[in-house]
């Protein structure tokens, strides 16, 4: 990660400073974007890019962060400018930093969201902008939810996602009495996903702690859902980094994961490796996969992810309005190729992390108007969030968790 090799060297109390500034600034980019274009006259698009992120980090520390004082603030965007070879915007970046810097105060003495759209005069506005998303993509999901649970949805997209891990041993209260004897706060993270959110560990800490692997509950949710029988042969044709995989192999008596991509299968063999669980590599696209009659068939299809915003804010500003459709096409692609491996009477998941009605419910239904093989058979007693099409379906804004969709298909 780009992230992780710049702040490579630096002490570890700077890293998480760099990393909170970095993943702070790209969740809120629209709403500090909004507080810089009212001291900004010549407008942010005439900015140089370097000036503009100095600008950046620096509203985002003066608004969102305690701790450090305002002139230290402004004098370090000073600084910074000059150091990144733009010396002749100092004093314009001094100049504009100070005034920030006296928004900043007076928003300590009110509600901090005055000059922005408020929610029930603009349900549209105030969500793009003071949340912080793209507006195509609100405007999306106005259309399909009430402005209450689309702002709740944007909240959790911008709150920083806790540490949950999936033991490998599934007796969770052993678990959590190993974690909470290292010292650290542990507790199950959305009843019957497996998962336990971890607080006061790094996640090395809690993987040395106790055999597991770093999962949220929402992506639990989907292995929990699959339901695989004991001794199961399966596959997941769309692995890397492996968590699904190794969900499934927790009862499987052997997983292979696929993935067309050699350096993030790597990223799988690490977490095999690290855990010992039966997973054999394979660099294979789902599409064409040459694995016949296997009793569980995983397709984590490649999505926009707007189900996870929290972990990747990057994606929303990457994110085009045609980003769906494209991507159903290729995900309707990979389940036809990954159908075909499976035997009669075995199971075909076909999982996403999208909050997208396109890449979910009509990719499956275009399935099953296709292979009239397969019918919707959603798992007999596991506790997660189903809904009345036999669909697991994990809403943010219900669970504050990630977003998840999964259909369990059976082959007659």
């Amino acid at each position: 990660m780009a992230l992780e090799q710049a702040a490579r060297g630096l002490s570890p109390q700077d890293q998480a400073l760099a990393r909170e500034l970095a993943f702070g600034v790209t969740r809120l980019r629209g709403r500090l974007d909004h507080r810089l274009s009212a001291r900004v006259d010549r407008g942010l698009e005439a900015l140089h890019a370097t000036v503009l992120n100095v600008l950046r980090l620096a509203t985002y520390e003066l608004f969102e962060m305690g701790g450090v004082p305002a002139y230290a603030t402004v004098s370090q965007g000073v600084e910074a400018v000059r150091a990144a070879g733009q010396p002749r915007a100092a004093g314009f970046v001094n100049a504009v930093l100070r005034r920030m810097a006296d928004d900043a105060k007076a928003a300590r003495d009110t509600s901090g969201a005055d000059g922005f759209p408020a929610l029930r005069d603009d349900p549209a506005a105030h969500l793009a902008i003071w949340g912080s998303h793209p507006r195509w993509l609100v405007e999306r999901w106005l259309a399909r939810w009430p402005a209450a649970d689309v702002a709740r949805l944007v909240v959790v997209d911008n709150q920083v996602p806790p540490l949950t891990l999936v033991p490998l041993d599934p007796d969770l209260d052993r678990a959590i009495e190993r974690w909470q004897q290292a010292g650290f706060e542990a507790r199950v993270a959305g009843a019957g996903s497996g998962a336990v959110e971890v607080v006061g560990a790094s996640p090395m800490q809690a993987l040395q702690t106790v055999p597991s692997f770093v999962q949220d509950q929402a992506a639990a949710w989907v292995g929990a859902y699959a339901a695989v029988p004991q001794g199961a042969r399966a596959a997941d044709l769309c692995a890397a980094p492996g968590g699904k995989a190794m969900y499934l192999a927790r009862s499987a008596a052997w997983v292979v994961a696929a993935d067309p991509s050699a350096k993030r299968l790597a990223l799988v063999a690490q977490n095999r490796d690290r855990t010992g669980l039966p997973l054999h590599l394979v660099q294979a696209d789902a599409a064409h996969v040459a694995l016949r009659d296997l009793d569980v068939v995983l397709v984590d299809a490649p999505c926009t992810g707007t189900g996870t915003l929290r972990r990747h804010p990057d994606a929303r500003w990457r994110l085009t309005p045609d980003a769906p459709e494209h991507m159903a096409g290729i995900q309707l692609r990979l389940l036809r190729g990954a159908a075909d491996a499976v035997a009669p009477g075995g199971l075909l998941v076909y999982s996403t992390c999208t909050l997208e009605s396109e890449e979910n419910d009509a990719v499956v239904e275009a399935f099953l108007a296709e292979r009239d093989d397969f019918v919707v058979e959603p798992p007999a007693s596991v506790q997660a969030p189903i809904d009345e099409k036999g669909y697991l379906r994990v809403l943010p804004q219900q669970t504050g968790t990630d977003g998840a969709f999964a259909a369990r298909l059976r082959r007659r």
